[in-house]
């Protein structure tokens, strides 16, 4: 295997990862749209807050959307 062809093998798992990990993001904002008028709205936007970080940065485990930027970086310098 190429340098090129791993290079879109790890961006293609980095893709996934994060795509795996959005259902976070979709629920915390669903929880919120559901909401009324007696609800934490602060609460459920910072628990919002929180799930999209947790995809974009990977949490405690993973590398979260920064590691498809830095694997999108890198094919897109192989391919030229």
């Amino acid at each position: 295997m190429s340098d090129i062809d791993d290079a879109r093998k790890e961006l293609e798992d980095e893709y996934e990862q994060v795509r795996h990990h959005l259902h976070k993001v979709r629920e915390a904002l669903a929880t919120l749209e559901a909401a009324g008028p007696e609800s934490n709205l602060f609460e459920l936007l910072d628990q919002l807050e929180k799930a999209v970080h947790e995809v974009r940065t990977g949490g405690l485990v993973g590398s979260g959307a920064k590691g498809h930027r830095e694997a999108l970086e890198r094919f897109q310098k192989l391919r030229g």
